[in-house]
């Protein structure tokens, strides 16, 4: 595969890369790998919702719990890195 860039755009993306120590085909690569798995996780995310709105309505405390649930499991993995 063969992407081209303005002389422009390749020298944002060269000194961007140059930055993070690391040779431009490499970002740029990193780059686009990361946009594949984001939009994959996004796409995961919405098809559980739609799971779990066929799955009807939850409650108030349903909801609470969930969400602290996610929000310990968020400062966990914090802690983690």
């Amino acid at each position: 595969m063969e992407v081209r860039f303005t002389p422009e755009q390749e020298a944002q993306l060269s000194r961007i890369a140059t930055l993070d120590g690391m040779d431009i085909e490499h970002f740029v690569k990193e780059a686009a790998l990361r946009l594949v798995e984001t939009r994959n996780r996004f796409s995961a995310a919405v098809s559980e919702g739609i799971v779990q709105a066929d799955q009807g309505p939850i409650d108030d405390d349903e909801v609470r719990l969930r969400l602290e649930q996610q929000e310990r499991a968020g400062t966990d993995s914090a802690l983690d890195g």
